[in-house]
């Protein structure tokens, strides 16, 4: 019987066009609070919306704090509903007054997600299973974590593809990442092989600090591979923004904040 390369190639390249279709799935992770990541995965998803992409920004913190920051409306079908059944994940899609930048709200009741799902098998895979339905939808999926090693971040590293950490430009931090490193290590041997570090992201960085340079310095000869060029600046009107319900590059265009964001857009496109 005959080879059909055509039907070879055909299969091949549908299949390099589904897998390239599939979102690069990235999460927001560092066990402090108080470190940006809420407004990393706002900015981010933003910028990234910029540069064309489809992109879908989840808040899985009990807080809501990304909810409150581009939508406001906190009693939208969200995450937990999704999670537990009660909705479906694609009726928790919200659009946002940024073109190609959408959102799944979170909820106050994802602070008792564990004791939910404290007797279900597989509890820390709802999520992974939950988003296999929308996955082929954006290219880009990011989640805000809560500030703990709790059931939901759990979930969240067990899904994800790449982790980006962000840290505050101080001497604690790296006490912390080490243990966020540790977490990612037992995560990968023992429940998601394809998880690894997209970058370290510095926050709230001053240049008239002296420390906060110290910082960067040793981190950055310390993990010279995982660190981001880009480097987020402390700024006024960066807090601000989400009080008008906008990122940074639509609150004020020529913020340095924005800048930033660009770059750092730019900067994950060419690691993922």
């Amino acid at each position: 019987m005959p080879v059909n390369y055509r039907f070879i190639m055909e299969y091949s390249y549908l299949k390099l066009y589904y897998l390239h279709m599939l979102a690069k799935k990235i999460i927001f992770y560092n066990q402090k609070g108080g470190v940006g990541k809420t407004t990393a995965t706002l900015n981010l998803g933003s910028a990234l919306a910029e540069l064309g992409y489809k992109v879908l920004i989840i808040d899985f913190d009990a807080q809501r704090n990304l909810t409150a920051a581009i939508s406001g409306n906190t009693n939208l079908p969200n995450i937990y509903e999704a999670l537990i059944g009660k909705v479906d994940i694609k009726n928790t899609i919200q659009p946002t007054l940024i073109r190609q930048l959408y959102l799944i709200p979170g909820s106050i009741d994802l602070a008792g997600l564990s004791m939910e799902l404290v007797d279900e098998n597989k509890r820390e895979f709802f999520l992974k299973k939950a988003l296999e339905q929308v996955e082929g939808e954006f290219e880009y999926i990011l989640v805000d974590c809560p500030p703990s090693l709790g059931l939901e971040t759990m979930n969240a590293l067990v899904w994800c593809e790449y982790v980006i950490v962000p840290l505050q430009c101080e001497y604690l931090a790296m006490e912390g990442l080490n243990l966020i490193m540790r977490t990612i290590s037992n995560v990968k041997k023992k429940l998601n092989k394809e998880i690894k570090v997209l970058g370290i992201l510095f926050t709230m960085y001053s240049k008239r600090a002296k420390l906060n340079q110290e910082v960067v310095e040793d981190i950055s000869e310390f993990f010279p591979d995982l660190v981001f060029k880009t480097i987020i600046p402390r700024s006024i009107r960066l807090a601000e923004a989400p009080s008008h319900g906008l990122p940074i590059n639509y609150y004020d265009k020529s913020n340095k904040g924005t800048r930033a964001f660009d770059e750092l857009a730019k900067e994950v496109v060419n690691r993922v």
